[in-house]
């Protein structure tokens, strides 16, 4: 049995050649793929849930801060592993809570050889906030748990908010 010559192999090109400016993307079907790479970890819907409050807010105002919230919580896991810079969340983070999120950015950072906040190569696994669950204990201070996903494995962490200088900061914070 011979083996191939490699010099005569059939090549198949996934990826059209450039089109011209103003004609139409060449798709077949409903189910076509799109191969262009992403570089953003994925967004599903949230869900949250308000499973104690102590004090009666308007919905509107609950639900603000509700998304405050989660998407809080999605950058602080997003730094801890690495993918964004902890300077993002400085506002809305009290300065002990910074300089532990500091701290644990850096030593992800180390161990994976990069530096914090500027991964130089795609995770196998991001991490995703896919549940919150919120807590409004007086009408400045809200305690919030929320549900991370680390491709297969799942990990809790948990935070509290109050209002400091007219704003929501986090206060604390406890990973699971």
């Amino acid at each position: 049995m011979s083996t191939p010559d490699p010099s005569h192999a059939e090549v198949i090109h996934l990826r059209p050649a450039a089109r011209a400016p103003g004609a139409p993307a060449s798709v077949q079907g409903a189910l076509a793929l799109d191969l262009t790479p992403r570089t953003a970890p994925p967004r599903p819907r949230l869900r949250s849930a308000r499973s104690s409050d102590l004090v009666a807010l308007a919905r509107a105002e609950r639900s603000h801060i509700d998304a405050f919230v989660g998407r809080y919580l999605q950058a602080l896991v997003e730094i801890a592993s690495g993918d964004r810079p902890v300077s993002q969340v400085l506002r809305h983070t009290a300065p002990e809570v910074y300089e532990d999120l500091s701290a644990r950015a850096r030593t992800v950072a180390e161990a994976a050889g990069t530096t914090p906040g500027r991964t130089s190569r795609p995770h196998p696994a991001r991490p995703v906030v896919v549940g919150v669950r919120t807590a409004l204990i007086r009408d400045d201070a809200v305690e919030a748990s929320a549900h991370v996903r680390y491709g297969r494995r799942s990990r809790a962490v948990a935070a509290r908010f109050e209002v400091r200088r007219d704003r929501w900061q986090c206060v604390a914070i406890a990973w699971g």
